[in-house]
């Protein structure tokens, strides 16, 4: 399998999508203004404490204030909460816990009101982002990730990631850590820490507790709500997270990035250096270049099409997703009800997972199959949806078919759902339902030429057009209306073809690619 990145960088957003062997499995979108990410640690103020709900609301500078649970605040609550008040007085002289006296664990099945108060400053870390009218999910069970490891402040337990399946490997790397952890720091060990070294896993180590040391600093004089320490930005993440073997490449349109993910690479994955390229392919957007574009309008639809002639129907309600899934126009004759319908809901299994990756949809999502008659069918069926789902980073639970032929699935949700409109307004009307006569948009499109050409003195302008009129533009390599142009405003023309445009859109950039409004 191999899986490929392409990051498309803008002053607004960084978009990243997730290839596998060219299928576009993940797509990321981290905002420039987005100040909440998972993984942020921020000193807080409990706003109220509600006995009724055995929950709290913490003011973090959201809008609303984030909501922390009894069961978010973990085990160490009060060790947090001492860390935290010791830290802000100044009685506390370094980072480390070895000479930090932990306090008890808290009860699993007790009161918010005997663990916290109201106003009282609360060290807590981002564990949803806010979603719809939301604020963010917190918690205060502190975890840094890294690409071997998570450490987990005031803890000392050590454990090894259900996917290495060893147990002398996992013993192994149990031993390796308890030699070199410090003192009252947890560790769970990542899949991607299997078969590596001691040096590796200690120089993972060390770079979060140097991590662990700015968030020490920057509590000691933070006034609440303040950020502490922030998670690295997304793109940085999805690298740490998924790199492996099977990346064989990264394309980005952004040299500040690119150096910036050259230098994290460097230190994360040296022998994967190479595998960062710079996409310099000025006049095709990167998305379009690697079909990425096309991928997406194709998936993102209420209608989702298979190759086999069946479809998938995905709907949003507020308490749930239904995906229903449909046979087209798709028969084999030679083939009878049952084993067509089986077919369908292989592919459609394949599908349904993707899509949730794609659009990390998550909450409660019910799938309509088509009815399966045979009970080792359906659980043929349930076990391929149980597989692909496994690929997915994100916690899930699967139920096997109920007798009207739905399978219930819940997905973790941690950040917004991906939403993204595929349809378009008529690239004509406007959506007004009236246009301007046809024949005018050459006259147009000159005008705005003379203004940018002449008003604004422009040296030389790029058009940009769908490529139906980028072709009757420059039709005739002497008598085009290109030519034409360039002969009546002597400057030099230069017409670019964008297929995602609609039919009658077009931009004008300088020479630094810039869009010139008009």
């Amino acid at each position: 399998m191999n899986n490929e990145l392409i990051i498309d960088s803008s002053p607004s957003e960084v978009v990243i999508a997730l290839l596998s062997d060219k299928r576009l499995v993940e797509l990321n979108k981290e905002k420039s203004n987005n100040n909440f990410s998972v993984g942020d640690i921020y000193l807080g103020r409990v706003k109220k404490v509600m006995p009724g709900l055995n929950a709290a609301f913490v003011d973090v500078g959201y809008e609303k204030d984030a909501f922390l649970h009894y069961l978010d605040l973990g085990p160490n609550a009060l060790s947090v909460s001492k860390y935290t008040k010791l830290a802000q007085s100044a009685k506390l002289n370094s980072s480390a816990l070895e000479d930090f006296k932990l306090e008890k664990e808290i009860l699993k099945d007790g009161k918010i009101g005997a663990i916290i108060n109201a106003n009282q400053h609360i060290l807590i870390q981002i564990a949803k982002e806010p979603i719809s009218t939301k604020g963010p999910r917190i918690t205060t069970e502190i975890s840094l990730a890294g690409r071997y490891l998570v450490l987990i402040p005031f803890s000392d337990k050590i454990s090894v990631s259900q996917k290495v399946k060893t147990t002398e490997e996992k013993n192994r790397l149990k031993k390796l850590i308890a030699s070199i952890k410090p003192k009252n720091f947890g560790v769970i060990l990542r899949t991607v820490a299997e078969g590596k070294s001691v040096a590796d896993l200690h120089a993972d180590l060390n770079d979060l507790i140097s991590k662990w040391d700015q968030c020490f600093e920057s509590l000691k004089t933070a006034q609440p709500p303040q950020k502490v320490l922030g998670e690295i930005d997304r793109t940085s993440a999805i690298l740490r997270d998924l790199l492996n073997a099977s990346f064989n490449s990264i394309h980005i349109n952004d040299e500040k990035l690119y150096e910036e993910l050259k230098a994290y690479l460097h230190t994360i994955a040296p022998d994967k250096e190479s595998i960062l390229k710079l996409y310099k392919g000025s006049t095709v957007p990167i998305f379009e270049n690697f079909g990425v574009d096309r991928q997406i309008k194709g998936l993102f639809g209420k209608t989702v099409t298979m190759k086999s002639g069946g479809y998938l129907i995905v709907e949003h309600t507020e308490a749930l997703h239904v995906i229903d899934v449909n046979s087209g126009n798709r028969a084999k004759s030679d083939n009878n009800q049952e084993t067509n319908a089986l077919e369908v809901n292989i592919e459609a299994a394949i599908e349904v997972a993707r899509q949730l990756r794609l659009r990390d949809m998550g909450g409660i999502i019910v799938v309509d199959f088509i009815d399966l008659h045979s009970a080792d069918n359906r659980k043929l069926l349930f076990e391929k949806m149980r597989d692909e789902m496994a690929k997915d980073r994100a916690k899930h639970n699967i139920l096997p078919p109920s007798k009207f032929g739905l399978i219930q699935i819940t997905r973790q949700r941690v950040r917004p759902e991906m939403n993204i409109v595929t349809v378009e307004k008529c690239p004509t009307c406007a959506g007004s339902g009236e246009i301007q006569a046809s024949i005018l948009l050459m006259d147009q499109i000159e005008n705005d030429l003379r203004y940018v050409l002449k008003d604004q003195n422009e040296t030389a302008v790029t058009l940009c057009v769908h490529p139906y009129l980028e072709a009757y533009i420059t039709k005739g390599f002497l008598f085009s209306l290109r030519r034409k142009w360039m002969r009546k405003f002597g400057k030099k023309i230069t017409v670019r073809p964008v297929s995602s445009f609609n039919f009658l859109e077009y931009h004008f950039l300088n020479n630094n690619d810039d869009e010139i409004k008009i």
